[in-house]
């Protein structure tokens, strides 16, 4: 399939399991019923995310689910002809994952535990190991998992391996260290629609990045929630506010345009580039240690931007142009 129409949602998830299922099931609809045949759901999406994330309670975390749970069946069986992407809590054993599902009717199509951790998620979730891209009904996706999609060698790899689409699941908050009088100013607010953008770009991919929205313990989520296409220009978003950001996409003619000229995955020069610390006598780049935890956790303390509704419905941020309450087009 090439022209497809890709939604990318913005909600609220707590703790309660079957809450958060009843959720899914209403952005499963409200996406089928726009015609979309991918929807992209938040980060921790089942369980929610940490209500801490420089000093996380370990009694407090999200529930760990197994990588077969029925829950998560629930949700293939909720998609069925749709491409659904999921965050959840997954229980690995003697570890925790941050980690994402892609699902279909037809069942798992994919998954992917997060690998970058920031300050303090290192106490509640192990890293994953890498970066796989998988066939899907809607194309070729590769899924990103909140601080992955800060190093540009995650998006890099997944477009390496194929992806025409990058799912990004996101929980990301507001500023935890430099409060902001309005979202608009918040340097996380920025960053985020910043990496979204530039990851799309300099891959010349499609990109669907969802996030959380309202607050878990002392957390705001941005909302923010895109579709952006592979020169980086966002095609839909739902700003702060809960909904879903739809756009129509011919994937394979978009990519190929942006690729007529500059075809930055052909043009690279990996002769010229190296690691940290593979050359001998060349330096580690220093990480300050006991500062680290002090550090804001996705590059910046949550803005005084009052209550958001915890419900998912019809809601709208700034300029919310011609299109119905609860979708961007």
């Amino acid at each position: 399939m090439s022209t497809v129409r890709i939604a990318a949602a913005a909600a609220h998830f707590g703790r309660d399991l079957e809450f958060g299922l009843a959720r899914i099931a209403k952005l499963i609809d409200d996406a089928r019923r726009s015609g979309a045949g991918l929807l992209v759901l938040p980060d921790a999406a089942l369980g929610g995310y940490l209500a801490d994330l420089r000093h996380p309670d370990p009694e407090a975390l999200p529930p760990a689910l197994k990588a077969d749970d029925p829950l998560i069946q629930r949700v293939a069986r909720l998609a069925a002809e749709m491409v659904v992407c999921v965050g959840y809590c997954e229980d690995g054993g003697d570890e925790r994952y941050n980690a994402a599902v892609c699902v279909s009717g037809d069942g798992v199509l994919g998954r992917h535990r997060k690998v970058h951790l920031p300050a303090g998620e290192t106490a509640a979730y192990a890293p994953g190991d890498g970066f796989a891209a998988f066939d899907t009904p809607v194309g070729r996706i590769g899924m990103l998992i909140d601080y992955d999609k800060t190093f540009p060698e995650s998006a890099r790899s997944l477009a390496l391996d194929g992806a025409e689409i990058l799912a990004c699941l996101s929980a990301w908050p507001t500023s935890i260290t430099n409060r902001a009088p309005r979202m608009a100013q918040d340097r996380q607010a920025k960053l985020f629609d910043l990496y979204d953008q530039a990851r799309a770009a300099e891959n010349q991919v499609v990109l669907a990045s969802s996030n959380q929205t309202g607050a878990m313990g002392g957390m705001r989520f941005l909302g923010q929630s895109k579709v952006v296409g592979p020169g980086g220009d966002i095609l839909a978003r739902t700003w702060a506010k809960a909904g879903l950001a739809v756009a129509e996409v011919d994937v394979a003619a978009e990519i190929d345009r942006a690729r007529r000229v500059l075809r930055h995955l052909d043009e690279r020069r990996p002769s010229a580039y190296r690691e940290a610390g593979t050359a001998a006598g060349i330096p580690r780049p220093h990480v300050p240690g006991d500062r680290r935890a002090a550090r804001e956790p996705y590059g910046v303390e949550r803005g005084p931007y009052g209550p958001e509704r915890e419900s998912y419905g019809p809601e709208r941020g700034p300029n919310p142009g011609p299109n119905p309450p609860w979708t961007a087009s």
